[in-house]
C-alpha cells in the first residue's frame, strides 16, 4: 500500500455511489422545486402582483426574496419563455432538465424548435448546449434577428428621485449601445483622474479619492454636462466607432456578446474598422492597419449633398452614412452608394427589414420590409 492510499483512505466504491445517487436525486429535487418556482413567478408577473411600489417584477424578487437583480431578471425571462415552451416546461417539471439547461434553451427555442432542443438537451451537458446553441445562431439568421431584436426592445433606463432627493438610476442597453456608454465613461473617469492629479500636484493636502462608484457617477455628471454644453451633438459614426472584425476558422466559436450579422453591418457602415485574424485555436495571427470606413473627404461630400437623414418624412440632422450596397457584399465606398441616415432609420434599414434602392438617375426609393413603395410625402 502506497503511502498516499495509507493516508488519504479512499471510501468504499459503493458508499460513494450512494453519495453520488443522493447528490443526483436531491439535484432533481431542486429542479422540480425551480420550476414550480418560476411558474408562480411567471403568474405574479402577469397579475402585476409585484405593481406595490416596485417597478418589476425582477426588482420585487430581488427585495422579496434577496436575490441579486440580474439573477432575479433572468429567472422573469426563463419564467416568461416557458409560458410558451410546453414541452420543455414539462420536462423540467419532471426533473429531467436541470435550470442551467433550461436557462441555455429558452434564449433560442422556439414552439417550432423546442422538441427538437428538447431532444438534444436529454443527451447533452449544459455546456455542451451553449455550444451548440451559439452554432446554431451564428447559421440561422432568423434567430439572430429575433434575439437582437429582444434585446433592443428590452432596452430601459429608469431614473426617480427618493425621499432625501437622491436621484436613482438603473435600467438595462442593448450591447451596441451598452458598449458606447461603457467607454464613454471609461473616457470620463480618465478625464477626472487627470484633473484629480493636477489638484494633488498644486496643494499641500492631498485630496480625497472617491471610491470607483463615485468616480463613475462623478464621470456620468460630467458626461451630462459635456452633453449640454456641446448642444447634444453626437458628432458622426466614423468618429464614434471603432469595429474590430474578428475572423475565425469554422471550427472555432465566438465568446462574448454575439450581436446579429445584421447588426454588425450597420455598426460597420460608418466607422473606422480593423480585421483581426485568428488561428483555429482562437489565438490572433494577423492584424491589420485601421482604416476609414468612409474616408474624411467623402464624408464631407456626402454631408455637403444629403445635409439630414434621407428617409421619407425625417429630416434628423444627427446622422451616420450608410452603405445602399454593403461594401461586406461588394459595395463600393463612393458617393452613389452611400446615403445619410439617422440612428433609428439606419437600425430599421439592416434590422427591420426597411430597404432602400437607388434608381439610374440618382432617386432614392424607399421601401418596407413587404415591398411596398414609401414617397416621399403623403399623396
Amino acid at each position: 500500500m502506497s503511502t498516499a492510499t495509507a493516508l488519504f483512505p479512499l471510501p468504499h466504491a459503493s458508499e460513494s455511489d450512494r453519495l453520488g445517487d443522493e447528490i443526483a436525486r436531491l439535484s432533481a429535487e431542486v429542479d422540480v422545486a425551480t420550476a414550480r418556482l418560476l411558474t408562480l413567478i411567471r403568474e405574479f408577473d402577469d397579475r402585476r402582483g409585484w405593481n406595490n411600489g416596485f417597478r418589476s417584477c425582477a426588482d420585487w424578487l430581488a427585495w422579496r426574496v434577496g436575490l441579486d437583480l440580474g439573477a432575479a431578471r433572468e429567472k422573469v425571462r426563463v419564467a416568461r419563455a416557458l409560458g410558451s415552451l410546453p414541452r420543455l416546461a414539462l420536462a423540467f417539471e419532471r426533473g429531467e432538465l436541470s435550470y442551467a439547461k433550461v436557462r441555455a434553451l429558452t434564449r433560442t427555442a422556439t414552439p417550432d424548435t423546442e422538441s427538437r432542443l428538447l431532444a438534444m438537451a436529454r443527451t447533452a451537458t449544459a455546456f455542451q448546449i451553449e455550444r451548440a446553441l451559439r452554432a446554431w445562431r451564428a447559421e440561422d439568421p432568423d434567430s439572430d434577428r429575433r434575439q437582437t431584436r429582444g434585446r433592443h426592445e428590452s432596452r430601459a433606463i429608469h431614473v426617480h428621485q427618493d425621499e432625501s432627493g437622491m436621484v436613482l438610476v438603473h435600467g438595462r442597453l442593448d450591447p451596441e449601445t451598452g458598449s458606447v456608454f461603457m467607454r464613454a465613461l471609461e473616457a470620463a473617469q480618465d478625464a477626472l483622474y487627470r484633473r484629480h492629479q493636477q489638484a494633488s500636484r498644486g496643494s499641500l493636502v492631498a485630496p480625497s479619492v472617491p471610491t470607483y462608484p463615485q468616480r463613475t457617477a462623478d464621470a456620468l455628471a460630467l458626461l451630462a454636462e459635456t452633453a449640454l454644453n456641446q448642444g447634444l451633438d453626437p458628432g458622426t459614426g466614423g468618429e464614434r466607432y471603432q469595429v474590430v472584425l474578428h475572423v475565425y476558422s469554422s471550427q472555432t466559436l465566438l465568446e462574448g456578446t454575439h450581436v446579429s450579422a445584421e447588426t454588425s453591418e450597420r455598426l460597420s457602415c460608418d466607422a473606422s474598422r480593423t480585421v483581426m485574424r485568428h488561428d483555429a485555436d482562437g489565438h490572433v495571427i494577423e492584424v491589420s492597419a485601421r482604416s476609414r470606413t468612409v474616408p474624411p473627404a467623402l464624408r464631407r461630400a456626402l454631408l455637403h449633398r444629403d445635409q439630414v437623414c434621407r428617409f421619407p418624412g425625417c429630416g434628423r440632422r444627427f446622422v451616420q452614412a450608410h452603405h445602399i450596397r454593403h461594401w461586406a457584399h461588394g459595395g463600393p465606398t463612393i458617393l452613389p452608394n452611400l446615403v445619410l441616415l439617422c440612428r433609428f432609420h439606419h437600425r430599421a434599414v439592416h434590422e427591420d427589414g426597411y430597404r432602400i434602392e437607388r434608381e439610374q438617375g440618382g432617386t432614392l426609393v424607399f421601401l418596407r420590409p413587404d415591398g411596398e413603395l414609401i414617397p416621399e410625402a403623403p399623396g
